[in-house]
Order: C-alpha cells, then structure tokens, then sequence
C-alpha cells in the first residue's frame, strides 16, 4: 500500500495496521498534537542556549496553547476521561500566564520615559 492510498485510509476513518500497529485520524491527530506540544520544549532549550541561562519565551506558551487544544480534542474524540481532564486546564494556566506577561509590558512601558533627559549645564 502506497503512502498516499494510507493517507486516505486513516483521513476517513478507516482503521489500518501498519508496522504492527493501528492507525486512523484519531492517532494522527494525537501524534500532531504530542509534535506541537513537544515542540515547546524545543523553543525553551534554544532560547536558554541562546541566552546562556534557563528562559521560558513567550513562543512557549503559545506552543504549549496549540498542543493542549489539539490533545484535548483527541482525547474528547476517544471519550476519554482522564485525557480530558488532563489537558483541559491546561490552556486557562497557559493563557493567563500570556496575560501576566502582556500586564508586565504594558506597565513597564508606561512606566518608560518618553522623553530623554536633558544634561545638566
């Protein structure tokens, strides 16, 4: 079976082994959302290399917003309790820390001077 005729099968529904294991849109849905999820940590490593010291950007809680959504709707799709609940509050923690963060800039923005001081004569 070809890759694109394997495709079609799981975009249906259709379940299908293949390397000894079952697959259709609902694994791939779950292995998309496990890769989005995973890929925070990813940006969080590179961004602390790139500093020299442990950081967490703001890119990761978007990560980790996108990852949370599309577990959770697989876990939905399968009715599975404990997934559900696992990765529904997520996303509230994630986009109230995006909100704390956005408070912090807004203050220290306002907080800056616009004006450069003049020197002293």
């Amino acid at each position: 079976m070809n890759l694109l005729s394997f495709i079609a099968t799981t975009w249906f529904g259709h379940e299908h082994r293949f390397l000894g294991l079952d697959w259709n849109y609902l694994v791939i849905l779950g292995l998309i959302g496990t890769a989005t999820f995973s890929m925070r940590f990813l940006v969080q490593w590179w961004a602390s290399e790139r500093q020299g010291e442990s950081v967490i950007p703001v890119s990761f809680w978007y990560w980790s917003i996108a990852g949370s959504i599309i577990m959770f709707l697989y876990f939905l799709f399968r009715r599975d309790p404990v997934g559900i609940l696992a990765y529904l509050p997520n996303s509230i923690i994630y986009i109230r820390n995006l909100m704390l963060i956005r408070k912090r800039r807004l203050a220290y923005t306002a907080a800056s001077s616009s004006q450069t001081p003049r020197e002293n004569s």
